[in-house]
């Protein structure tokens, strides 16, 4: 097994990178398209559906259909449930195996089947495990089909997905990074920026140039009113830790149903037909709804019973476990009620109501940020949704409080939450390869081992300490090396073993005094 990487194998899944964003924004073209077209139609005989009970009997039925078919996609392939952005963290941990071409198809038309027909779900979890697949295809059809460069692949097809769902090709890689593989390794960095660009540019060519959200706004928000965004940021705080626990709660709701889990999307498709007769405007996974929101007037009553209705819904139809994600459906919330914190300042005459937009914009990178716990993603993806960088410190300030708030809440990463309740073989854990592999850990600032010597660490059997990277600069591990903050360990371990090794390390990092 080969300890580091040269030039040439570093430039190899570089190319290989590239490759899997170009795939992988292929794919995920296809399917934003699709459901952008799909939930027009829909919304279209909704409408249509007011004066004609042929087509409500009709739409429902459809929907019963729509529903067992997802269901028999979930039993075939139960891993595409929900976003999948769990599976892919679990994937990349050595947690779990996947078979990427069941993967690949399955959640790409239950996807659309399930977010096309306006349930309240998000496109871009489902294209995070798209390209996912995509990097796993490539990596096993290129043989790299075990160890570090099939994680990379991996990591690289998941900012692939993100960056093509969006169009925004730094907050895809810093997405991988900061939430999905843990880990800011140049290796993954470098790889998964290249890869989040290739999809990105087949994204622009198909969609434009133009912004995902461009909320339009007249001026900066100025220093003296930045009083709001620490308010603000306290109650997207509080509200994000009760979406927290609303989304990890609602698959007991549903298991009062008695319905098997793989048929419980059947309930939000049914009860989508009435909610798109009585506001088409409302469903779906909520891009529209936030660029038009200033155009909504100031009534806070239409704006409470908006997030009323869009919090509820959320929760039901990703609760049910079809595939679809809680990205998009996170943003509106959190757009609505900055929204709604700018109305009711401005109705107590204590904030302008040209600054709605603003708080806008920065309310929805506050709600992801606490939500998912990752505010340097959070911050960036919303520059890049809206088209502007004016917005750097106000979203930063914010994003940081609402984070604090649920931090001490005691909220956890929703991601890494949903994670911890998948089905994992317990069989596929406790395996042991043939083959070794390789760990990287990376050493944090305050880390229990920071500025121990190797030999005064009691690291776990059957594990050896290969290299030690300190920036760019790789060292040979001895006894008397010692291990500095901002060092990278990397080390040798049976492939079987890599996932539970890595949580041993965790909390042995955690614990020695």
């Amino acid at each position: 097994m080969k300890l580091a990487f040269t030039d040439n194998e570093k430039l190899k899944l570089t190319v290989e990178g590239i490759l899997v964003g170009i795939l992988s924004g292929l794919i995920v073209s296809m399917f934003r398209w699709t459901i952008a077209h799909s939930l027009k139609v829909f919304q279209g005989l909704y409408i249509a559906a007011r004066t004609n009970v042929a087509l409500v009997v009709g739409l429902v039925v459809l929907m019963i259909v729509v529903g067992f078919f997802v269901g028999y996609l979930l039993k075939k392939e139960p891993n595409i449930s929900g976003s999948g952005i769990p599976q892919v963290e679990a994937q990349l941990g050595g947690e779990m195996q996947m078979n990427w071409w069941s993967i690949l198809w399955t959640k790409f038309v239950g996807g659309i089947l399930s977010i096309g027909p306006g349930l309240f779900l998000g496109r871009e979890g489902p294209s995070i495990q798209l390209g996912a697949a995509v990097g796993q295809g490539v990596g096993e059809l290129t043989h790299d089909n075990a160890g570090v460069n099939q994680r990379v692949l991996i990591a690289s097809g998941a900012a692939a997905g993100l960056s093509a769902a969006f169009s925004a090709p730094i907050a895809g890689a810093m997405f991988v990074l900061e939430e999905v593989y843990h880990n800011f390794s140049p290796l993954v960095w470098i790889t998964s920026l290249a890869s989040a660009v290739s999809a990105n540019l087949i994204a622009l060519y198909v969609f434009g140039l133009q912004p995902v959200l461009q909320v339009p706004y007249k001026y900066s928000l100025p220093v003296r009113y930045y009083w709001h965004l620490v308010i603000l940021g306290i109650i997207l705080g509080l509200m994000g830790r009760l979406y927290q626990i609303c989304t990890l709660s609602m698959p007991a709701v549903f298991s009062l149903t008695r319905l098997p889990r793989y048929i419980q999307g059947i309930i939000p498709l049914i009860l989508i037909v009435p909610l798109g007769m009585m506001v088409p405007q409302f469903i779906g996974g909520g891009n529209e709804i936030i660029i038009s929101l200033t155009k909504y007037g100031t009534s806070l009553m239409l704006m409470l019973g908006l997030f009323i209705i869009r919090f509820v819904y959320s929760m039901v139809s990703y609760g049910s476990g079809v595939p679809g994600g809680i990205f998009l459906p996170i943003l509106n919330l959190g757009a609505i009620i900055g929204a709604i914190y700018a109305i009711a300042m401005n109705q107590l005459g204590l904030l302008p109501l040209y600054f709605e937009s603003n708080l806008i914009i920065f309310a929805m990178a506050g709600y992801f940020a606490c939500i998912g716990k990752a505010p340097f993603t959070a911050i960036i993806l919303v520059t890049e949704m809206v088209g502007s960088l004016k917005h750097l410190m106000p979203l930063a300030v914010l994003s940081l409080v609402a984070y604090i708030v649920v931090d001490l809440l005691n909220g956890a990463p929703i991601y890494e939450a949903l994670k911890e309740r998948l089905n994992l073989n317990s069989d596929y854990l406790n395996r042991v390869s043939k083959f070794n592999d390789r760990l990287e850990v990376p050493i944090y600032e305050g880390s229990s081992i920071d500025g121990k010597y190797i030999r005064d660490i009691p690291f776990p059997k059957d594990i050896l300490v290969v290299s030690v990277y300190r920036g760019e600069r790789q060292l040979i591990p001895r006894g008397d090396t010692l291990i500095k903050a901002g060092d990278r360990l990397i080390f040798m371990v049976n492939a079987g073993q890599r996932a539970k090794v890595a949580a041993k390390l965790a909390d042995l990092f955690k614990t020695i005094d």
